[in-house]
């Protein structure tokens, strides 16, 4: 296995995984140092480091890795005839070093007007990847977003219904319509992003909010996780300024703790 390119396979799909290596041996072991293995945070994996009872271990703590975002070095012995570590008897040794691997963040950029143009480019500058979806070719087109990793040319209603989103996904909905943002934040107020954010007046929101809680049944806590009217309040007018306080925003919440940032979304 390449382990590097599956590493990058692994990312582009915005899967989470932690690298395990072995970094020391003493005695007979089954994989000598140097040798790696990648953990998917569901625990499937990519290599291995000698199976059995050791390597199941190994991946519930790269799975804990995953989860706590921690880097650790785990020693197991395997000349354990006590049963209190590992049980085996091979006679040896042997450290792992396990390494979360971070997953670029992407947004999902609903609409490709003037806002969405900056927004695309101020946020690919600090480190996001990025999606935009139109129903219009002529502003969902590779030519207009150079460096979007997709460009989907579909009716915002109908993408928003079939987007799969993670916990590291963020959407920014800034389409040309009231009712394109009412769809669109209908299909993906459910789903598990990180940030969810519609442009619109307090007025517009209120209307939208109160149409998906009477006619879609959309729960409180769900709309409280809408950042609306979107990005920060620095007096912004132009399309320019507008990206830029949406940006601001996203990496508000991205250095901030899980949980905290949709806490604070009612503006």
């Amino acid at each position: 296995m390449d382990t590097f390119q599956k590493i990058l396979e692994l990312r582009q799909k915005q899967i989470k995984t932690a690298l395990v290596t072995v970094i020391k041996t003493e005695g007979s072991v089954p994989r000598e140092a140097g040798t790696k293995m990648l953990v998917e945070e569901n625990g499937k994996i990519h290599g291995t480091i000698g199976g059995s009872i050791l390597e199941a271990m190994v991946i519930k703590k790269a799975q804990d890795s995953i989860k706590n975002g921690n880097t650790v070095i785990v020693s197991h012995d395997l000349d354990d005839k006590e049963g209190k570590d590992t049980g085996m008897v091979c006679g040896g040794k042997i450290d792992f070093f396990i390494e979360p691997l971070s997953v670029t963040e992407r947004l999902y950029i609903f609409g490709g007007g003037h806002v969405s143009l900056h927004l695309a480019k101020f946020a690919s500058m600090v480190g996001f990847d990025y999606v935009v979806i139109d129903d219009r070719p002529e502003f969902a087109s590779k030519q207009r977003f150079p460096d979007a990793v997709q460009v989907i040319v579909e009716d915002p209603a109908k993408a928003a219904s079939e987007l799969t989103l993670s916990n590291t996904d963020y959407v920014a909905i800034v389409t040309r319509s009231h009712e394109d943002d009412y769809n669109s934040l209908r299909g993906v107020i459910n789903k598990p992003a990180r940030y969810i954010g519609m442009i619109a007046s307090k007025t517009k929101r209120q209307e939208i909010f109160t149409k998906l809680r009477e006619q879609d049944g959309v729960s409180e806590d769900l709309l409280t996780k809408v950042h609306s009217p979107i990005g920060l309040d620095i007096g912004a007018e132009t399309p320019e300024e507008i990206a830029i306080s949406i940006v601001a925003e996203l990496i508000k919440v991205r250095s901030s703790p899980k949980g905290v940032a949709a806490r604070e979304a009612a503006h």
